[in-house]
């Protein structure tokens, strides 16, 4: 029985150890700000999840040299793998970490989403973010990397992609405000009215994205929603209501919402509407009311046509009152305002 009891308690310690980190010792410092671009500085063009093909690639690279960029594809951003990946995850790992390395490369804009930057959680290690901060772009599947530059003590940008620059032939307050975002140029939003905003005043740090990108990661080095004091941005796509509805109290469960200070709800696009709810705000507000927080509902960010852009793991502060509401980053660099009802 001795003997037995030994065995169990080395068996614990082994599980333990093999535990994924679930806090890290930065946790709740803030975010570093990584430094504006120059004319002339080099962009890393990689693709960290699916691939994208190359002509969208080129396109891309033609609007950053326009912006007075330049761009640099990284070795493996043509591969595929199973169909799908722009090469394995080793492959894909090779060209984050030599864009995040290499000190002539100066911000690092992925090609696309899609799914695989799970596959690096384990791979990617935090120090080499925190070494080596520098504006990491992107949008969907990226929220995997944003939760780990947050995590890392990094602030990194929920923004547009070579893929959509390529459809948008890089035209519209999607791209020209990355341009600005990218040259230090700070973007302060004015919202119109939404009839399920919840009014109120509120500061935190901006984590988040899309939702089936980041509640799968919850409790990994990658769920930046760890920290306190939190403003939660969430997106989604081509997801139905029930679906969304299993993933919000994932986070609920998790107690994310707990440490919740404000909420903006962005872009639901071509979400099937499987329950008696007329959107996917109306749903998403229905648990947020048990919480004395400001929610914006209809930030123009996510997938649809218009995306614009947000600094993740920035200190940011919201005003929701019943004739609209701003987003404002407490960053250093010239402001400048954007009301959204143009758009």
């Amino acid at each position: 029985m001795k003997q037995s009891i030994i065995s169990a308690c080395a068996l614990l310690a082994i599980l333990s150890s093999c535990t994924r980190r679930t806090e890290s010792p930065a946790i709740d410092q803030l975010c570093l700000q990584p430094a504006p671009l120059k004319k002339g500085d080099k962009i890393a063009l990689i693709s960290p999840s699916y691939h994208t093909p190359m002509e969208n690639v080129d396109t891309a690279s033609m609007i950053l040299r326009d912006w007075g960029f330049e761009p640099v594809v990284g070795v493996n951003a043509d591969k595929e793998y199973l169909g799908a990946y722009a090469g394995t995850p080793k492959e894909r790992l090779a060209d984050l970490n030599w864009a995040l390395k290499d000190p002539e490369i100066k911000a690092i804009l992925c090609n696309r989403g899609g799914y695989g930057t799970i596959h690096l959680v384990d791979l990617l290690k935090e120090e080499t973010i925190a070494s080596n901060p520098k504006w990491l772009i992107g949008f969907s599947d990226i929220t995997t990397l944003h939760g780990m530059s947050t995590r890392a003590g990094v602030m990194s940008i929920h923004g547009t992609m070579c893929s959509l620059m390529a459809k948008s032939h890089g035209i519209g307050l999607t791209n020209t405000l990355l341009r600005d975002l990218l040259y230090g140029i700070i973007p302060e939003y004015v919202l119109p009215a939404h009839p399920l905003n919840q009014t109120g005043t509120a500061s935190g740090i901006l984590v988040g994205g899309n939702l089936f990108t980041f509640s799968p990661v919850l409790g990994t080095d990658a769920d930046a929603t760890m920290k306190q004091d939190i403003i939660l941005f969430i997106e989604e796509v081509e997801e139905d209501l029930s679906h969304l509805d299993r993933n919000i109290n994932t986070l609920k469960l998790n107690g994310v919402f707990d440490r919740c200070k404000g909420v903006i709800l962005g872009e639901f696009t071509d979400c099937e509407a499987n329950l008696d709810y007329s959107s996917v705000e109306e749903m998403i507000c229905s648990y947020l009311k048990e919480y004395d927080i400001p929610v914006i509902c209809g930030f123009p960010g996510g997938h649809g046509d218009v995306n614009l852009p947000l600094i993740m793991g920035a200190p940011v502060t919201l005003d929701v009152q019943k004739t609209g509401a701003t987003v404002t980053f407490n960053v250093q660099g010239p402001k400048q305002i954007i009301r959204t009802d143009n758009e």
